[in-house]
């Protein structure tokens, strides 16, 4: 058994997860989960720059991580940094301030690697399930950007398109420096091109038709699910391998859209930091969904903050 420490940095969030792995039984044991909404990403996509207000942010939720990976005695850290600190040209001072607070460098991965992680995060617990066909497509829709990775028990192809909730609402949803509050049928309609635009991209190398099951990762998804439940608080394990319809997600997506903020706000189980940008992050599964023909989306709990503490546990043995 290895004690790692797991750290995602993505454009609207970060998380952490301390666990055992046990590579011989290929479990994961959760000693502390949690994540926190930063908005790394915030302006990026406009200016191409990490905002000093946003880093002070990340750097705050880091501070705090540090104190529980101290607690729990983690042997390992692995620090993965995604779409925002990928695009950004000041992100030499964001890997300065990690290092300096954890000790470790955040590693800016690549899309691909991105994809790769999240496949064996989200697919390890499923592998031997005989309801699930395979192979599987994982899709993991982020702030910034969303993979796509087709596999059985390991990938066969992988594609990271720069389309997320916060991305897509950002250039399609602000004007005047506020998000439209509801999004007229104009700006939905250039969001949905935008996004089809880039699965017609994410099709030209991953066979995303092939795949007979369609997980979904990340907080989009999993708050789609937790509407669809309408659970009276965010609840992981009820969310967690549940199954949403492809009508109940273009019901809930519908609504999303035609909602007011102060509506969206009072989802019971709505993180107060997705409010702005669930809207797009749930159009964004809905036309994977439609483009693929998937009757339903399998909702995982598990994603790449899990594949991040696996390859942890991996190169610490």
């Amino acid at each position: 058994m290895t004690r790692v420490a797991a750290i995602d940095c993505g454009t609207n969030s970060i998380r952490l997860l301390v666990a055992d792995a046990d590579p011989e039984t290929g479990e994961l044991t959760d000693l502390d989960r949690r994540m926190t909404i930063v908005r790394l990403g915030q302006g990026v996509d406009r200016t191409g720059r990490l905002a000093p207000e946003a880093l002070e942010r990340t750097f705050a939720a880091c501070r705090a991580y540090a104190a529980v990976i101290k607690e729990h005695g983690a042997e390992h850290l692995r620090f993965v940094a995604t779409s925002a600190s990928r695009d950004a040209e000041n992100r030499d001072e964001f890997v300065r301030g990690v290092l300096d607070i954890l000790g470790v460098e955040p590693e800016v991965i690549t899309g691909d690697q991105e994809a790769e992680f999240s496949f064996t995060g989200a697919t390890k617990e499923l592998t031997g399930r005989s309801d699930l066909r395979r192979p599987f497509l994982v899709v993991d829709i982020g702030g910034g950007s969303t993979e796509f990775v087709v596999g059985d028990d390991h990938v066969r192809a992988a594609r990271s398109v720069d389309v997320g909730c916060v991305r897509m609402t950002e250039r399609h949803l602000v004007r005047d420096g506020a998000v439209t509050d509801p999004p007229t049928e104009e700006q939905i309609a250039a969001m949905r091109a935008d996004i089809e635009a880039a699965l017609d991209h994410a099709e030209e190398t991953v066979p995303l038709r092939e795949a007979h099951t369609l997980v979904g990762l990340a907080g989009s998804v999993t708050t789609v699910s937790a509407i669809a439940q309408d659970l009276p608080e965010y609840d992981s394990e009820a969310i967690h391998h549940s199954r949403v319809s492809r009508d109940r997600v273009r019901e809930i997506t519908e609504w999303l859209l035609r909602s007011t903020h102060a509506e969206r706000a009072a989802v019971p189980s709505m993180h107060p930091g997705r409010v702005d940008v669930i809207g797009a992050g749930a159009l964004v599964l809905l036309s994977i969904m439609e483009r693929i023909g998937a009757e339903e989306v399998v909702v995982s709990e598990h994603d790449i903050l899990d594949g991040i503490a696996w390859s942890c546990a991996s190169e610490a043995r």
